[in-house]
């Protein structure tokens, strides 16, 4: 998606803005970051905000609507969003602004921890029953070994994409963009952290271990664990394949390879 500054909005919309955040003293495009048409921080009347914007008739802009409707039911985990608007063809969040930097999740960073404490006050959180997210069992249905998709199920709110760019650290973790708000079984949100942990250069063994931090992984069943494995794996083979990107293809094997693990111990993880 093309990034525009703050300034290149309509009017109309700068000054919706301006209605909501204050007077804009000033306004820098954050770095990174590929699904928002706008993303800025801005200084203002009423103090700092971070605005990310789409235009109202994107593919994803239903996912931003989901992203602000979940909002109200994230822990303190969770930046705060201030407002949401849609005027002049736009659809724009304001969110309290994180002094934070990307989560480092190779073996032995101090954020891990941090990282552990932000996703376990997020397992205790449950998916609100009045906002329009899919069912774990439904979002992967298509790719589970037949009869094995109502593992799945749960009724824990799950982020679904725990990349390091999702996670801010300041004295603590907080966990960001929620695109892909999901409700189901608590232990789904391990299982997908692992991914990245492989990424970062931890051992299948190793991001095994730290999803044992989890009690919901911990406890869940060794028959759902390896489900979930093969339908991720599956799932993220065909994005690999429908969208060429190196880290794309890097989870992809990934995936693969922590399928892999939990098939070649049998009965244990």
């Amino acid at each position: 998606m093309i990034r525009r500054h703050f300034h290149d909005l309509p009017v109309e919309a700068r000054q919706a803005i301006a209605d909501k955040a204050g007077l804009v003293r000033a306004a820098r495009t954050a770095d990174g970051g590929l699904n928002s048409g706008i993303a800025a921080f801005l200084d203002t009347d009423h103090g700092p905000v971070f605005v990310k914007g789409i235009p109202t008739d994107h593919p994803q802009a239903p996912a931003q609507r989901r992203e602000a409707a979940i909002s109200p039911y994230l822990p303190r985990a969770c930046p705060r969003l201030y407002w949401h608007i849609e005027t002049a063809g736009w659809d724009l969040l304001g969110y309290e602004v994180l002094q934070g930097r990307h989560a480092d999740y190779s073996p032995g960073s101090p954020d891990l921890p941090l990282v552990a404490a932000a996703l376990a006050e997020l397992q205790e959180t449950t998916a609100p029953t009045d906002v329009p997210i899919k069912d774990a069992e439904q979002r992967w249905a298509a790719y589970a070994p037949p009869g094995t998709a109502a593992f799945f199920s749960g009724d824990t709110l799950l982020h679904t994409d725990l990349a390091p760019h999702n996670v801010l650290v300041d004295d603590r973790a907080h966990i960001i963009d929620w695109a892909w708000p999901t409700r189901g079984a608590a232990w789904i949100d391990p299982a997908i952290l692992i991914l990245q942990l492989l990424e970062a250069g931890h051992t299948p063994v190793e991001a095994d271990a730290f999803a044992r931090r989890f009690p919901s992984w911990r406890t869940a069943p060794a028959e759902a664990t390896k489900a979930f494995a093969a339908a991720n794996a599956a799932a993220w083979q065909e994005i690999a394949r429908a969208h060429a990107a190196p880290w794309k293809a890097a989870i992809a094997s990934h995936a693969n390879a922590f399928h892999a693990h939990l098939h070649s111990s049998p009965g244990t993880r």
